[in-house]
């Protein structure tokens, strides 16, 4: 009777620990092993751009912390990702400990790239879901657009595409008074 090969146990928090620095971005969803190349240029000005947007207005309008990569967030030992940004509520804020986030942000935002495409737009969007993000925002430098999913009733909903050749700003209940302007996400 052949022998079947076995089968490689789900990756956890502390296998990812144990890897050499080496400048890749390493992440699990479902114990599986994903390893993305470091982001080009185009990629960081966006993801810069963001932040600055995103921290200028709350400087101004104290509610939460928004971070960049790298920096894990655990929904659990199988489940470890570093979004390109996110944002935790004060309301959530206990989810920040020293060294990670340990539950589910506000806000998650994945800028696309040849190599993340699928896992972001499928894949990681179906596990913020999972996990409870409230807010989802993933943007695509080729085409210059950003898709935004709400949670509601417990599912994302698309609820705006929005392209920098059509539409020149957007809001979110996430940041009451803040209009972001496609011009200065994209710009470089």
């Amino acid at each position: 009777m052949p022998m079947k090969a076995r089968e490689r146990a789900p990756a956890t928090y502390e296998d990812l620990l144990k890897l050499p620095d080496d400048g890749l971005r390493h992440e699990l969803i479902d114990g599986e092993h994903y390893v993305t190349p470091s982001p080009n240029i185009r990629h960081q000005a966006i993801a810069g751009n963001l932040y600055w947007i995103i921290r200028g207005f709350l400087e101004q309008h104290p509610g939460g912390r928004v971070f960049f990569a790298p920096l894990d967030i655990l929904f659990s030992m199988f489940d470890v990702v570093e979004p390109d940004l996110l944002y935790i509520s004060a309301e959530r804020l206990p989810v920040l400990t020293d060294k990670n986030v340990q539950g589910a942000p506000d806000l998650v935002i994945e800028i696309l790239s040849e190599s993340t495409r699928r896992t972001d737009e499928t894949i990681k969007r179906r596990l913020y879901e999972r996990f409870g993000v409230t807010e989802y925002w993933i943007v695509d430098p080729e085409l210059e657009t950003l898709k935004v999913y709400h949670r509601v009733e417990g599912a994302f909903r698309r609820v705006g595409e929005y392209a920098l050749e059509t539409s020149d700003e957007f809001t979110t209940p996430l940041f009451s008074g803040l209009t972001l302007r496609l011009a200065d996400v994209f710009a470089l």
